[in-house]
């Protein structure tokens, strides 16, 4: 669960954030997202203007019992995360440097675990409850180091089957989100808008994640071949006026490219020879 910002003008959609140097703001639209990690396909989103907070986005998702929802710091709300809990679902995060908590278990962590970077695995009461409006829950903490970055992480979870190295190992996946919303913005042009208002925006942006879901059923189909998703976005886009069967052609153009001049060749004799 994460979201990416397209910047546009302050004056049609609010942004975030100071002003440049030159008095300038820029807006943006806001695009959440709760996406599949295996077949990278959304399967909830939600269009806010870049100024709201991504916590508006955490009570919209609903997901089946048994679930793993991954996020970032962003989604920073504890009476959520309970919420959550008592559906079933489970939840994995980073922990913010301003969460207080405190340790009720200390768990051990063997030899084994420790090889794999775990430095600490606790249970504790995470929140102040200095009030009635602040929510304290049961969680689990765990700071895992990685050797690659070479800094330590603080993960907080409702999870308590998986081994702490299999939760930071949770955690990396949702970089693959990054990837979705990577590609998005390089393959659809979300720079350049046909409309000026809110809504030919988010219509445009609409049409932009139907295109990616349409042209992702179609590599699927057509797996004997390999294509990048860039690769296959391009050819569409060259031959979106040629009368070619899209699949036979993307399993072998130069065949199927022929076949549609064969046919056409047809269609002149046919006309020529009727008058």
């Amino acid at each position: 669960m994460d979201s990416t910002t397209v910047e546009l003008f302050n004056d049609v959609m609010g942004g975030a954030g100071m002003s440049k140097l030159d008095g300038r703001r820029k807006g943006g639209v806001k695009v959440h997202m709760l996406v599949n990690p295996i077949h990278q396909i959304p399967s909830v989103i939600y269009l806010s203007e870049a100024r709201e907070n991504d916590r508006v986005f955490m009570d919209k998702v609903k997901a089946p019992k048994g679930s793993i929802l991954v996020f970032d710091k962003g989604y920073f709300k504890f009476s959520q995360w309970q919420q959550w809990t008592e559906q079933g679902i489970y939840w994995v995060s980073r922990l913010s440097r301003i969460a207080c908590y405190q340790v009720l278990e200390e768990k051990d962590v063997n030899a084994k675990q420790k090889a794999t970077g775990v430095l600490q695995d606790q249970i504790i009461l995470l929140g102040r409850g200095t009030s009635a409006s602040t929510e304290v829950i049961l969680a689990r903490r765990i700071v895992y180091f990685d050797k690659e970055k070479n800094r330590s992480f603080e993960f907080v979870t409702n999870d308590d089957r998986f081994s702490p190295a299999n939760i930071a190992g949770l955690y990396k996946k949702r970089w693959a989100i990054e990837t979705l919303f990577k590609s998005l913005k390089q393959n659809y042009q979300l720079k350049y808008f046909l409309g000026d208002n809110a809504n030919a925006i988010c219509i445009q942006i609409w049409c932009s994640l139907i295109a990616d879901l349409l042209i992702k059923v179609i590599k699927r189909s057509i797996e004997k071949r390999k294509l990048s998703l860039s690769n296959l976005t391009s050819m569409i886009r060259l031959h979106l006026g040629t009368y070619v069967n899209l699949k036979e052609f993307l399993r072998n153009p130069e065949a199927a490219l022929k076949q549609a001049l064969y046919q056409k060749i047809q269609q002149y004799e046919l006309l020529f020879n009727t008058t």
